[in-house]
């Protein structure tokens, strides 16, 4: 395998990770930021690999699997340090709805592709529509700048929440007859 920038670039996320936890405990006031600025810069070089693979023509298996991996582990860390933070059962339950999600739509991904299905669980608008609320909730969330950006926050977590049920609903619809053909009712 060749290493290209797309892969360079998602390889790039993967190790922000650590770096992204340790700037949200750094004991500064700028703490917020710099995590929200990290947070923000994974955001950026995730959309940059996809569309530079696409338009170079440089999609590889190893960038195929560990993109979704990277964008996974960086989301559930932030929801995990959001929840910490806060410890809000409000904060908690949509947090929780979105890891179960994740966990649920990619065992289901993976089990659709080994049947040779996985364009039936490709990704939809709504999940499009589900990662924009998202990033933007855990933007404000990890940032935390003043109280109208928590509010406005944890409105679009609550709307990402919704989406991400809704998201998973129509992915599950999508892949029912491949789980439920040899469900004898």
């Amino acid at each position: 395998m060749k290493f290209n920038i797309p892969i360079f670039l998602t390889m790039f996320r993967v190790i922000l990770i650590p770096f992204f936890v340790i700037a949200f405990y750094l004991p500064i006031e700028s703490s917020p930021f710099i995590t929200t600025f990290i947070f923000f810069i994974a955001g950026v070089t995730d959309w940059l690999d996809g569309y530079l693979a696409r338009k170079w023509k440089q999609t590889t298996r190893f960038g195929a699997f560990l993109d979704p991996v990277a964008d996974k582990v960086m989301v559930v860390a932030a929801l995990v340090l959001i929840v910490e933070y806060q410890h809000s059962l409000w904060i908690t339950i949509p947090a929780i709805i979105m890891i179960s999600r994740e966990i649920i739509i990619s065992a289901l991904r993976e089990w659709m592709a080994e049947l040779g299905e996985r364009s039936k669980v490709a990704v939809s608008w709504w999940g499009k529509w589900k990662t924009t609320a998202q990033m933007l909730a855990l933007g404000g969330l990890l940032w935390r700048y003043n109280n109208y950006m928590e509010i406005a926050a944890i409105i679009l977590l609550y709307i990402a929440a919704i989406l991400t049920v809704w998201s998973m609903i129509q992915y599950l619809q999508a892949a029912k007859g491949s789980l439920l053909d040899d469900l004898k009712l």
